[in-house]
């Protein structure tokens, strides 16, 4: 090479002489910088991106639109395809631009400055594009996309020219009008393909989402799906389709992996985990129209193809609910799960929230395209909530296909069956169907079928293969979050295996980076250097292909390791068994990869350890996800005393404390809730580095979810505690900041999302708290069977003999123990299964009434132990007795609201009597009872406040179980004599006790069909007999 070769080049496209030489010229750079980078980094620092903007920006798009059915409906004239040399050196420009954007991340920032992004999506709609012109736009336009999700803090960093092209109106009108093109042409579904994973690889947040629904884009990719089952069988659809779909689609053209996998991804990245968006794009005209009328009989192409596989289903049809829909049929037979006992109503450990039944009936009418917001305890399903014929026909292409086609179906189906709109008795169709077939993607010698790379989006920065590893964790992460069934059917797939070699393999050595700077004997190559303009500097690269692809693969395999270790600890002791652990916790470290020999614990068997060769650094997203893994393996006791510890999980997460992205903090701190409780043996050393004071200090932040999972931290440290790190606890929080949490300003709950008061509770099914935080989670660690969800199995069957550590409470012993867990609002797929789209008002309502939940469970935890006597004097000195009690009394009184605001012209008054949420009565119930578990002029103290006598003397009716123990509770404590000098003082309490008429309430408990309420009854009337004589 010699320093004159780039000039004539460079001359020439800056002035060209002729549309010919200008071709050439361009035609000569291109085969001169694919597949070299040496070369790429030469013509970047020479300016070469200049000089391409002109030629690539369109020369009539001022204003004229290329029309739609100008190349879709084959009449046009054949000179109008004929390329021109100006047409041509377009194209070659964009390839240029293409094949230096393949360079990876560190050529994204050149191409961003020179704004040549802007004529690309011109050209998308552009009066003179052409098919190939559109075409090479749209490749280009995703190689620009991919390279720039290689970058340290991945997609928070795209480059801002792309996202704002796409989402212009000039740009999305465009978008809208690429995907309605119904040619059946390989080029015009080559563009829709591209098109929709263009929407796929950039749709990053809420905004877009919305945008993306307004401009009509979802309805459009609704239709295409249409289009697809149409042309798999036009049997399908009803007598309406051909008034919607146009005589093109007549040919009904194939059913293809490489067209149908990047709709469907388009549609799961819009749709998300909101439930809103989910009905929008089910009632869209296209969807509804087709899968109206499914009463007939199943196809013959359907019938013969389902026969190739229906010794699948042996399970005989009386088995076998009839299906509600004929696409059914096109599935295996599967048994429907039977309900576990543990969800009966006369459970003593009630789920969640009520769980929903209903006979399942034919999709018959269009759902309505304003999605209702559902609560998490919901128990009614309405018509809207009757499944989808949908919901058959993706199972059966995620198991017909393969590949992306494959994930992406299933991927839909996931999110759907998070936001509640897949019926419970599908969830055998899921776990024998589709569960084993995400795990089997895991597999290495996997046979995936021939894609088209272009198609489906994926380039040399996101392989295809790899794509499919990075995706199936994290679906399969989606769909058994909630279900015991679902984790149980990947368990003995194999998932736990698979998914601890993956995340071992990612800490492997990497490769070589091909891309690297090569020492070459050319000293012309040298002057090449860098340029002064913006346009011929290269950006960072941190981080290289094969690097990021390893960092996406190790957060999806993590998430995927904390849905399996979520609810049974023989799952996590199969996860520990596999000697992921010290992966794990180097996951947790922004430098990992830097064990040293005393570092590493002494394990009793064979242990895997990270490689200690360089590895990429971890961002936020493999730390978030190794904290939820390090969350769901804490839940475990016996793993917290001996594998947890000896690789030592603590003093990771004192770092991430001090972490500068707040999320990361919430997840520290989570996991640091489950590691300072009672018989955690890494308290003591959690103590020593200081952690209380950074608690505290958090518990005064001003986002809701840091205050949140601080105060449970801090409400878990101070059970069991000695007195004095009880009264620095309290001392270091501040008296007056606890007494600010716990009153804060009322809220009106009737706008939270779940909200019922407790005379439309039924027994049996009490109102969630699990709600309020801001993913909706709520788990018991020491009563699984109270706090887990649907499906959560027996004592019995579950066989966690150390997950019941404690019954519900004793007269003068301390509150149970809630291992509640609160889980930050960054990560979707930890979204509750019925989580709806909330509003910003209420969801700071719903914050704020979980601080204050827990600033009262910390309370409770403060006065209850061996010192409690004394904790009760330091509680009444610090934050003062008239204030403790008028707390208690204003949690526990009912609300009036809209008392002056109502319509003069209305006849009603307005006024609405809102009763307290029932947590909130539960937390109150509990400080009461430790109250009068003190002394005896405590217990005097109480009895002297008939206003909240009063308050309490309703909630012996309350329809939930635990409010009613703690009633019987509070009359067993408030008749106990300590010794004979108190028998004046307890005979005056019981007296007062039966003025209130508590005598006659307890008698009504006698007949309880709890059997904790009737023994504790028992012994309350007795004593109060006894001590009234």
């Amino acid at each position: 090479m010699t320093l004159a070769t780039p000039l004539p080049i460079l001359s020439e496209l800056r002035s060209s002489t002729s549309a010919t030489c200008q071709v050439a010229a361009l035609r000569a750079l291109k085969n001169e910088i694919i597949g070299n980078d040496q070369k790429k980094r030469m013509w970047i620092s020479l300016g070469v991106l200049s000089p391409l903007v002109p030629i690539i920006s369109p020369v009539n798009g001022n204003g004229k639109r290329r029309d739609q059915n100008f190349y879709t409906t084959g009449n046009h004239d054949k000179t109008a395809l004929d390329q021109s040399d100006e047409e041509e050196a377009r194209i070659q420009a964009i390839i240029v631009v293409g094949s230096l954007a393949h360079g990876g991340p560190a050529y994204i920032p050149p191409i961003a400055a020179s704004s040549v992004i802007a004529p690309l999506f011109a050209l998308l709609s552009a009066a003179e594009s052409s098919p190939r012109t559109v075409l090479a736009s749209l490749k280009t336009l995703n190689t620009i996309a991919d390279a720039s999700a290689v970058e340290p803090h991945g997609s928070e960093n795209r480059v801002k020219g792309l996202v704002h092209g796409l989402y212009s109106d000039e740009g999305l009108a465009g978008l809208v009008r690429l995907l309605s093109q119904s040619a059946i042409s390989p080029i015009i579904q080559h563009q829709i393909s591209l098109a929709a994973a263009l929407v796929k690889k950039t749709c990053l947040d809420e905004n877009q989402r919305s945008l993306l629904i307004r401009k009509g884009v979802l309805e459009v990719l609704a239709s295409k799906l249409a289009a697809f089952i149409v042309a798999a069988d036009p049997k399908l659809c009803s007598d309406h389709v051909p008034h919607i779909f146009p005589d093109s689609l007549g040919k009904r053209p194939t059913i293809c992996q490489s067209r149908l996998a990047p709709i469907l991804g388009a549609i799961a990245k819009i749709v998300d985990t909101s439930r809103s968006r989910a009905v929008t794009f089910l009632s869209t005209p296209a969807l509804t129209t087709v899968l109206l009328r499914l009463e007939a009989e199943v196809p013959v192409t359907y019938e013969k193809r389902g026969n190739s596989w229906s010794h699948h289903g042996s399970t005989s049809a009386s088995n076998r609910p009839l299906p509600s829909s004929r696409l059914d049929r096109l599935l295996p037979q599967t048994p429907s799960f039977l309900p576990k006992a543990s969800l009966s109503e006369s459970s003593c450990h009630p789920p969640l929230g009520a769980i929903g039944t209903s006979t399942r009936q034919p999709y018959g009418a269009r759902i309505s395209s304003q999605a209702q917001d559902l609560t998490h305890g919901q128990s009614v399903k309405s018509p809207q909530d009757e499944e989808n014929p949908l919901i058959p026909w993706l199972i059966f292409i995620a198991r017909a296909e393969s590949g992306v086609s494959r994930l992406m179906a299933a991927s839909i189906i996931s999110l759907f069956y998070r936001s509640g709109l897949i019926d419970k008795q599908r969830e055998s169709s899921l776990a024998m169907v589709l569960v084993p077939l995400l795990v089997r993607v895991l597999d290495k010698d996997v046979k995936h079928l021939a894609e088209i790379q272009s198609a489906c989006g994926a380039t040399p920065h996101r392989p295809t293969h790899s794509e499919t590893q990075e995706q199936a964790p994290t679906i399969l992460a989606t769909l058994t979050l909630d279900s015991l069934d679902l984790q149980r059917a990947a368990v003995d797939a194999g998932a736990i295996k698979k998914l601890a070699q993956l995340l071992k393999e990612s800490y492997d050595p990497l490769p070589v980076d091909s891309t690297a700077s090569q020492w070459t004997p050319d000293p012309i190559a040298g002057l090449y250097s860098q340029g002064d303009d913006e346009t011929s500097r290269l950006g960072d690269s941190t981080v290289s292909p094969q690097a990021y692809q390893v960092i996406r693969v190790r957060e999806a395999v993590l998430s995927a390791l904390t849905s399996l270790a979520s609810t049974r600890d023989d799952y996590r002791k199969a996860i520990i068994e596999t000697g992921v652990v010290p992966f794990v916790i180097e996951s947790l470290k922004v430098d990992p990869g830097h064990l040293s020999v005393r570092d590493k614990p002494q394990a009793k068997g064979p242990v895997d350890y990270p490689n200690e060769s360089s590895q990429p650094k971890n961002p936020t997203g493999v730390i978030l996800a190794a904290c939820g893994a390090a969350r769901s393996l804490s839940r475990s006791v016996s793993t917290l005393r001996t594998s947890l510890m000896d690789a030592g999980l603590a003093a990771p997460l004192f770092v991430l404390l001090r972490h500068h992205d707040l999320k990361v903090q919430i997840a520290a701190t989570a996991v640091i809730t489950n590691l300072v409780l009672e018989f955690s043996p890494m308290r003591e050393a959690i103590l020593e580095a200081g952690v209380l004071r950074t608690l505290c200090e958090h518990a005064r932040s001003m986002d809701p979810n840091l205050r949140l999972s601080s105060i449970w931290a801090l409400k878990h440290l101070v059970l069991s505690a000695p007195g004095l790190l009880k009264k620095e606890c309290l001392g270091e929080l501040g008296p007056g900041w606890l007494k600010q949490i716990i009153c804060s300003e009322e809220i009106d709950t009737t706008s939270l999302p779940g909200f019922r008061s407790d005379r439309e509770a039924s027994v049996g099914t009490p109102l969630a708290m699990g709600t309020p935080n801001a993913a909706g989670e709520q788990v018991d660690l020491l009563n699984a069977t109270d706090g887990f969800r649907e499906g959560r199995p027996t004592g019995a069957e579950d066989d966690e003999v150390d997950m019941k550590m404690v019954d519900s409470v004793g007269a003068l012993g301390g509150p149970q123990l809630d291992f509640e867990q609160q889980t930050p609002n960054h990560s979707a797929w930890r979204a509750p299964r019925k989580r709806t789209d909330v509003g910003n008002t209420n969801q700071v309502r719903a914050d704020e009434l979980a601080v204050q939940k827990q600033g009262l469970d910390f309370v409770r935890n403060l006065i209850c132990g061996s010192d409690s006597k004394e904790m009760i004097d330091c509680l009444f000195e610090e934050l003062g007795q008239d204030k403790v009690f008028e707390i208690l009394v204003s949690k526990l009184r009912p609300r009036l609201i809209n008392a002056f605001n109502r319509d003069r012209r209305s006849t009603d008054s307005g006024v609405r009597q809102i009763q307290p949420q029932t947590d909130i009565v539960i937390s109150v119930c509990y400080i009461i009872v430790h109250l009068t578990a003190g002394l005896s002029r405590h217990r005097q103290l109480l009895i002297s406040q008939p206003e909240l006598l009063k308050l309490i003397v309703p909630l012996f009716q309350h329809s939930n179980r635990e409010v009613r123990v703690c009633c019987a509770w509070i009359v067993i404590n408030l008749t106990w004599m300590d010794d004979q000098s108190d028998h004046a003082n307890c005979k005056e309490r019981a007296r007062e006790l039966i003025k209130l008429g508590i005598y006659e309430k307890l008698q009504m408990l006698e007949a309880d069909p709890e059997l904790d309420v009737r023994e504790r009854t028992k012994t309350a009337m007795h004593q109060l007999s006894g001590a009234s004589r």
